[in-house]
């Protein structure tokens, strides 16, 4: 029993799907990691540091099947793209169950860079929709009429307490 109480609470919702390791990317070119995502939605989270080679790196994730579209420079079915830099974050909530990959772009650079990677995937950390506030118009009409209703409220007991006592 205790140890079935041990697994449960190990257990983690966070897998390191690429641990800390560097990759060459050939100057003019990209490299790419294939995901399999057949199970179910995840948060998928990536990290690059770009170790010596060209400074101007970036990352993109995208379905399979639209890798070539990014031969032909076609960026449209990219689903997450950091700007080129030395070193940056992505993270995107994938709904739809598929095959994606996270491609280094090193097309722009003069020599082949040396790339640090690493890539998560979070079941458990579905993206929840941002917290949204109401204008400040709306905002005041909801406590007009919060104080309209509890004071009609009020009113309403009032009179009635004050006949129920007058009896």
């Amino acid at each position: 029993m205790i140890f079935a109480l041990l697994l449960l609470f190990s257990a983690t919702s966070r897998v390191e799907l690429i641990p800390t390791q560097t990759i060459e990317v050939p100057a003019g070119d990209w490299g790419q990691f294939e995901i399999d995502m057949q199970q179910r939605p995840a948060l998928v989270e990536a990290a690059f540091q770009v170790e010596s080679g060209p400074q101007r790196v970036r990352m993109a994730l995208l379905r399979r099947e639209e890798l070539e579209q990014l031969r032909e420079e076609d960026a449209a079915g990219v689903l997450a793209m950091t700007e080129p830099a030395r070193s940056g974050n992505l993270r995107y909530q994938v709904l739809d169950p598929g095959d994606y990959a996270i491609v280094l772009d090193n097309r722009s650079g003069s020599g082949p860079a040396a790339v640090r990677v690493n890539v998560w995937l979070d079941f458990a950390g579905l993206a929840a929709p941002g917290v949204v506030q109401l204008s400040s118009g709306r905002r005041l009409g909801v406590v007009l009429i919060s104080c309209a209703l509890f004071f009609g409220v009020a009113i309403f007991s009032a009179r009635r307490l004050r006949r129920a006592m007058g009896r």
